[in-house]
């Protein structure tokens, strides 16, 4: 890294990935705190030398050696790190002193510092706390996929005989020839992955995907009590809501609830592809609904929500991520996060091979409104796509006042200044919006003032 790039990084100021520390002789036990949040998050960088507020003051040469050791000490050391953390070293020359990059990388190991483990919450480090937070950080580092967990007690009365009848017929009319036609449900669930054997307990049984997707009501309230999804329309109650879907059924009678909702409340737009009429609402509602569904980590406490207002559709979930930020349709690395319940849903044709339905929600996102949708990846995955044309207004509503260059200006001229959460509405995501002040403030338009958390931009 040269002076020009870290200029360009200390305009942007500090955030999830990004720390500033003034730093003494002797490190400070913040600078290993991040270090361990970090490396239990999604991997970060600190540099050493630099003020909150983005303000060199670099370190003298002579002590930077000292302090690189100093700090790889620390983090060998097991009586501060139960586990060692892998990092890496720059030096940028920033004239006569020197700033000390430290890349922490994304750890498969769950790490703590002094007996407690701390996560990275926007700009700041705080300790986990709960059973709860730490098991979804242990399954997320672990690679455990929960679906296939057998559930000892369950037996095959306690799953819907006509659910698997219907994901039969399904199978048969996306393939005439599908092989679930010829067998019993038991053989179907087999070949499924929904019944066998958990090769690390020695259990036998049907898994909580097969509970998930085909069991009773009663079954998957006990079973997974906190497995829930908020549907809601706000569109002319901007306070409350015009329409509520709370579902905790079955995973297929929950994607029907699902897009019924959404058709209801969404705009239709038919187009012609060549020379079929499809409809790009409707394949949109189908590929975010289905990962609602089935993308999720269903140990979370967190339901997944769905929020149609005036802008689109935003939707969350919990998530067992493998990295945290936007996604582009083509330069992400699709992982799977249910495999079993993902091979379900292709049998029965409402889903697609793995990465297809991002680059779908991109490609109708275009044909339904002309605009980029917004997928960002991590513990919460968040979507939102708009149902407004480019050029069209949302009814009942003005220009967005943060969509132009003037309007971000006069919201600079207050007093108070402008805050980068301000811009953090209808759907967009944060580093768009720190992209969209880092652009003004590279040109000049505007002037940061404030440190970490109380910054605000003003005009110059």
């Amino acid at each position: 890294m040269n002076i020009d790039e870290l200029q360009q990084v200390l305009t942007m100021g500090e955030n999830e990935y990004v720390e500033f520390k003034r730093c003494s002789n002797n490190p400070g036990s913040d600078i290993f705190e991040t270090i361990c949040s970090f490396a239990n998050g999604f991997g970060g960088t600190i540099f050493l030398g630099v003020e909150d507020d983005g303000v060199v003051r670099g370190i003298e040469a002579t002590k930077v050696l000292p302090i690189m050791r100093n700090i790889h000490n620390v983090i060998n050391n097991p009586n501060t790190f139960d586990i060692p953390i892998a990092i890496g070293f720059e030096h940028i020359d920033t004239g006569g002193r020197q700033v000390v990059k430290i890349t922490v990388p994304n750890s498969p190991q769950v790490h703590s510092f002094k007996g407690k483990v701390y996560i990275r919450k926007a700009d700041s480090d705080t300790v986990m706390r709960g059973s709860i937070p730490l098991a979804e950080l242990y399954i997320r580092k672990q690679g455990i996929f929960t679906e296939r967990r057998v559930i000892e007690h369950v037996s095959a009365e306690d799953l819907r005989a006509d659910l698997i009848d219907e994901a039969r017929k399904l199978a048969r009319i996306k393939r005439k020839d599908h092989p679930w036609q010829k067998m019993t449900d038991l053989e179907l669930l087999e070949s499924a992955g929904l019944f066998g054997k958990d090769y690390t307990t020695g259990k036998r049984g049907y898994t909580l995907a097969a509970v998930l997707a085909l069991g009773k009501d009663e079954v998957i309230r006990s079973v997974c009590p906190t497995y829930k999804t908020d549907a809601i329309a706000r569109i002319a109650d901007k306070d409350r809501y015009d329409d509520r879907l709370t579902i905790t059924t079955n995973l297929m009678d929950a994607y029907t609830l699902l897009a019924s909702f959404c058709r209801k409340h969404l705009p239709d737009r038919f187009l012609l592809e060549g020379d079929q009429a499809i409809s790009p609402r409707d394949i949109i509602i189908r590929e975010l609904m289905i990962n609602c569904l089935i993308h999720r980590e269903f140990t979370s406490p967190s339901p997944a929500k769905v929020i149609i207002d005036p802008m689109g559709i935003h939707t969350e979930n919990a998530s067992r991520a493998s990295f945290e930020g936007p996604l582009e349709p083509d330069a992400f690395a699709p992982l799977p996060k249910n495999p079993t319940l993902s091979s379900f849903f292709c049998h029965i044709g409402l889903a697609e091979e793995l990465g297809s339905g991002t680059r779908e929600i991109f490609r109708c996102s275009h044909l339904y409104t002309g605009r980029e949708p917004e997928l960002e990846e991590g513990i919460v995955f968040k979507a939102f796509v708009p149902t407004q044309p480019a050029t069209e207004e949302p009814p009942g509503t003005t220009a967005d006042p943060d969509d132009t260059i003037a309007n971000i200006l006069k919201l600079a001229e207050r007093p108070e200044g402008l805050r980068t959460a301000e811009l953090v509405t209808n759907g967009r995501s944060s580093r768009t919006a720190q992209r969209i002040i880092h652009d003004l403030v590279e040109k000049g338009l505007l002037v940061a003032r404030g440190k970490g958390r109380q910054r605000r931009y003003h005009l110059p």
